[in-house]
């Protein structure tokens, strides 16, 4: 039993402004979803990382998402090589400098989450997805693809709680064959919480991590 992280989710009001804003991925999905609230002021605890391949190309990258509608964005990062931008509804993500790391990932070099204990989300993590853990420390935990290809998953720990709903979160799909209700069972013994949004009689099942970060369970084709 297992289950592979297939899709970015990303609430918006515009689905159509936002889904046109982001790069086509290769590995993993990105599927923006219309909800009737706005986001807030707080900082988003799941944010996108995107891979360039030289300084011309984030430059290049940086320009036209800003005429897309990107904005910069503060989130107290001073002085880095990265930029931070927000899309048209305020959500924050890096366009990164060239990282040798991040040259074979496509367009979404990882997944960055917030978190107050790595460890805890790498173990709970590395359990729950098929992913391997390539790092994990006091301040940071990397999983990825056992595949060796995709974006990576990190996990990193700041000093600020979790306070609002995510606006992104990952949808994990198990594969054919397995069973998405023993899945999500699975996911409860190894510390996951079922999540009520409202969402009513829905064919994937929500859930949270052990640090309140939601995500999905689908249902396999």
């Amino acid at each position: 039993m297992a289950l592979r992280p297939v899709m970015v989710n990303i609430k918006a009001l515009d689905p159509s402004a936002v889904g046109g804003f982001w790069p086509d991925p290769v590995f993993v999905g990105i599927d923006v979803v219309p909800v009737p609230e706005p986001g807030t002021s707080a900082k988003n605890r799941v944010h996108l990382d995107l891979a360039t391949t030289s300084a011309t190309h984030q430059a290049e990258l940086v320009a036209r998402l800003k005429a897309l509608g990107a904005t910069p964005a503060d989130v107290g990062q001073g002085e880095t090589p990265w930029t931070v931008l927000a899309d048209p509804e305020g959500n924050e993500f890096c366009v990164l400098e060239p990282r040798e790391v991040y040259q074979d990932t496509g367009p979404i070099a990882a997944v960055v989450v917030d978190c107050a204990d790595p460890r805890a989300m790498a173990r709970f993590w590395d359990e729950a997805i098929d992913w391997t853990l390539h790092e994990v420390s006091d301040d940071r935990a990397v999983l990825r693809s056992s595949r060796g290809t995709g974006p990576y998953l990190r996990f990193l720990r700041t000093p600020d709680v979790k306070s609002v709903p995510d606006r992104v979160h990952l949808d994990l799909l198990p594969y054919p064959g397995d069973d998405k209700a023993a899945e999500a069972t699975r996911l409860r013994t190894l510390g996951a919480t079922d999540l009520d949004l409202g969402q009513g009689d829905v064919p994937w099942t929500c859930l949270t991590d052990p640090e309140g970060h939601e995500f999905c369970v689908l249902s396999p084709s």
